[in-house]
């Protein structure tokens, strides 16, 4: 894996589709976070998508097209940070299939851990939380247990193992619509799960799964609301976490 060597690197913010459209919120967290730790964060107009939708479709030349967009939109930064590990797999491993070299990219908790060496990013959030690890993060980047790291050193947080937690939420973007029947199962058990812990919040890297699993938990009226790694990892006792109004 690339690494960055400068003490104060200038980072490029792809905040993805999803994040950008519906949960602003976790970008903002991104931008507050990494500042907190001393990077110089940009966050470049001219992005758009990383064409994974696209690509796993069966559109490969559309994704190509956006792939070389990425290449020339974040090109001269030292690192690009995406909070979704689905989408940096999509860069880091299927854009140089498609032709493309694009900068640095890193999924939010492996640039913390590996490149910027901290755990303890002086978070605080009192909440009995649960943390879900997403398929792309799991398998495609092996994240590993570099987010459980980041949550147990957040201070005055209570955090519960999920049970059969490297289980698929079933969303897998199309795959929900194409499958909606096996979708549905899937998440029936992901919330069975997450309600057998009894936390008060759901946290993971990646909003396409939060949207899933919050929104079977919402429509069931739990009670248990889905927080995206980096708002939690934003809040502090001076500037707690607040939910979102949508």
């Amino acid at each position: 894996m690339q690494k960055v060597v400068e003490k104060s690197p200038k980072v490029a913010l792809f905040a993805t589709c999803l994040t950008d459209t519906l949960y602003p919120a976790t970008a903002r967290a991104v931008v507050t976070l990494l500042e907190r730790l001393g990077c110089s964060v940009e966050f470049p107009l001219d992005q758009t998508c990383c064409g994974q939708m696209h690509f796993n479709t069966g559109y490969p030349d559309h994704a190509r097209g956006l792939a070389g967009s990425y290449e020339r939109t974040f090109a001269g930064y030292d690192a690009v940070i995406i909070p979704s590990g689905s989408c940096t797999g999509m860069v880091r491993d299927i854009h140089p299939q498609l032709g493309a070299e694009p900068a640095p990219t890193y999924e939010l908790s492996e640039f913390l851990v590996d490149v910027l060496g901290v755990t303890d990013v002086g978070a605080y959030f009192p909440h009995r939380v649960t943390y879900h690890p997403t398929c792309h993060s799991l398998r495609m980047l092996g994240v590993g247990d570099k987010p459980l790291s980041l949550l147990r050193a957040v201070r005055g947080l209570d955090l519960v193992a999920l049970p059969d937690a490297e289980s698929c939420c079933g969303f897998g973007g199309t795959f929900a619509l194409k499958n909606a029947d096996t979708s549905t199962a899937m998440l029936s058990d992901k919330m069975r799960h997450v309600l057998d812990t009894g936390s008060e919040v759901l946290t993971a890297g990646d909003n396409s799964c939060l949207m899933h699993i919050g929104g079977g938990l919402s429509r069931l009226r739990t009670g248990v609301r889905p927080v995206h790694l980096a708002e939690i990892l934003a809040s502090t006792e001076e500037d707690p976490w607040a939910p979102a109004t949508r």
